[in-house]
């Protein structure tokens, strides 16, 4: 399990593509984050969720998902290295991309959003698992959010975003609604593991 945690950041490490987006992110987050903390919650979200996804959707893009199960046929495994590996980047990017946030003394503003950051991660990286093609994953994740969470049900319905935001700001009741969301999609996820990767 530690080879795969390893493997994984290593990957994300290498990967030119995915370091710099994260560094542009983390810079972006942290200027916006001096601004509006609510902005910052915001885009720690969205970029946990960024990147996580492309790390996982990543191995189906670049078709590497298929050594990776024939070097490690327990998929489950495999699928729980992911999970955590994409925990470790995005609560990194959280914590350093929150400091002014500190700054301005914000400490339960930035607590409350790294309690809830590994949950995105998490759910972003089932995600990733069940559509495996980042612009199918990012272009509907967008869409949702924009028309179903914004528009139509303004922010106010416990979908899994709005969940998400309330629970970063120290709800307690959509940090469990926002589990529940996470649960449902790493139960979808075990399941699409396992689905064949010819033609992905």
């Amino acid at each position: 399990m530690i080879a795969l945690v390893r493997g994984e950041l290593y990957r994300v490490a290498t990967i030119r593509s995915s370091w710099i987006s994260s560094i542009v992110l983390g810079v972006l987050t942290m200027m916006l984050g001096w601004l509006s903390v609510d902005m910052w919650k915001l885009l720690v979200g969205m970029g946990a969720f960024g990147l996580a996804a492309m790390q996982t959707a990543q191995h189906y893009q670049h078709q590497t998902a298929v050594l990776l199960h024939l070097g490690r046929p327990n998929r489950l495994l495999a699928l729980v290295a992911q999970l955590i590996a994409g925990v470790i980047v995005t609560l990194a990017f959280a914590a350093l991309s929150g400091v002014t946030v500190l700054g301005k003394g914000h400490v339960e503003h930035y607590r409350d959003a790294l309690v809830v950051v590994p949950l995105m991660a998490v759910f972003a990286t089932a995600a990733a698992t069940i559509l495996r093609r980042p612009t199918w994953l990012f272009l509907s994740s967008g869409a949702w959010f924009i028309i179903i969470e914004g528009l139509i049900s303004t922010l106010e319905k416990p979908w899994p975003f709005t969940a998400f935001l309330q629970a970063s700001a120290g709800d307690r009741l959509h940090l469990l609604i926002f589990a529940g969301w996470v649960t449902l999609a790493v139960v979808g996820a075990i399941v699409a593991i396992h689905r064949d990767l010819v033609g992905e």
